[in-house]
């Protein structure tokens, strides 16, 4: 009796208490694997899905106001610009000096780009250390913007879609007064612009952009010439439309990181910038310029391909460069997108690294998902001639 119970107390054994322990390891450490393959797995499906948002952002605004280059009305700017004196502009400085060619609010030129020294294609671009500068060189105005080295920057001027019949353009002598329903007010204030102030009248014939006065939107008192060309009464498709002087770039948004901007010149030549998307670490662009040299005659064939920098396309500092930038009738845009944390992914070598519109990027080591995205945008108003 006394054996019987020294037996049922002797426990367990060393030997199956270190089994016990192994195989409890063994369970930990599958249990370990399983959660780090599932945090990793999530984190990478978690930047991708986070890259593929902010790229599908980007790309969309880029394209609503890509698409826009050339409009100008009824008729687009090649079409104006056919006939002397279809195409003015009555915008002053606040000196009251006509802007000069080359300012923000110069709208004789629809399109101009930047290119990024050390971005043209089959090259290979190190993100952490981008070669400074553009060709051609930037502008006081948009360098003012602090953009970012080593992407492209494209400026482009145009009126929004969204105009508003004119039931009544009147001139009293010291200024021009369009006057259009109250219920189509809502068409100029769209896209996050609710107080306005520059804007164009426009028909088949003419188009003439100016400043708006007080709360009135008139024309200054040199643009009674032309704006003096419609009667009391519009003639004909007369329009108000908002006209639109911007340009998109990368520059660092507020989280610290490389981002997607957008800045907005109002009448006075002041910039107003807008971070747009975060994540965009480099913007690349490609413009295809019409086959034919005449721009008067369009033939609506895209038969070049050039970066700002090519000579094909020129600084636009001259009635031969200006000419050469009417040409362009489509723009190819390339970006790339980075996840906000790092994703477990693996820095990729050589032979996979993202590229966009043949530059190849070398990504600094620091977990983060990286991937590219191209898209082809038609000026549908520059093709034919419009």
């Amino acid at each position: 009796m006394r054996a019987l119970n020294r037996c049922r107390n002797a426990g367990v054994s060393l030997i199956e208490l270190m089994v016990a322990l192994l195989i409890g390891t063994i369970l930990m450490l599958g249990l370990v694997e399983v959660f780090s393959g599932s945090r990793a797995v999530y984190q990478l499906s978690e930047g991708l899905a986070r890259t593929q948002e902010n790229s599908r952002f980007a790309l969309d605004y880029l394209q609503r106001d890509i698409r826009m280059i050339g409009h100008f009305g009824c008729a687009n700017d090649q079409s104006h610009k056919q006939q002397v004196g279809a195409f003015t502009s009555h915008i002053t400085a606040a000196a009251g000096t006509p802007l000069a060619a080359g300012t923000p609010l110069d709208f004789n030129l629809s399109v101009q780009g930047f290119e990024a020294n050390g971005t043209a294609p089959d090259s290979t671009l190190t993100l952490a250390s981008p070669t400074a500068g553009w060709t051609p060189g930037l502008p006081t105005h948009i360098n003012d913007l602090n953009p970012r080295p080593g992407s492209d920057i494209i400026m482009m001027r145009f009126l929004r879609s969204n105009g508003a019949a004119a039931t009544a353009i009147a001139d009293d002598g010291t200024k021009t007064t369009v006057t259009i329903a109250t219920a189509n007010w809502g068409n100029l204030i769209q896209d996050g612009v609710p107080t306005p102030d520059l804007f164009a009248v426009a028909d088949c014939s003419y188009v003439d952009i100016f400043a708006r006065d007080g709360g009135n939107v008139v024309g200054s008192a040199t643009a009674n010439a032309v704006i003096g060309r419609y009667t009391a009464q519009p003639e004909g498709q007369a329009a108000l439309y908002r006209a639109e002087s911007i340009a998109y770039y990368i520059a660092n948004g507020a989280s610290g990181r490389p981002a997607l901007w957008r800045a907005r010149w109002n009448s006075a030549g002041v910039a107003q910038p807008e971070e747009l998307v975060d994540g965009i670490e480099n913007l690349q662009i490609i413009y295809g310029q019409d086959q034919s040299a005449d721009v008067d005659s369009p033939s609506g064939f895209i038969g070049l391909q050039n970066t700002a920098g090519n000579a094909a396309l020129g600084d636009a500092t001259t009635v031969d460069g200006e000419q050469r930038w009417r040409r362009v009738g489509l723009v190819q845009v390339g970006l790339l997108a980075s996840s906000a944390n790092p994703s477990s992914a693996q820095a990729p070598d050589a032979a996979s690294r993202p590229s966009a519109l043949g530059v190849t990027y070398a990504a600094p080591a620091d977990g983060r998902f990286r991937a590219s995205y191209e898209t082809t945008i038609a000026l549908r108003n520059r093709l034919y001639g419009n």
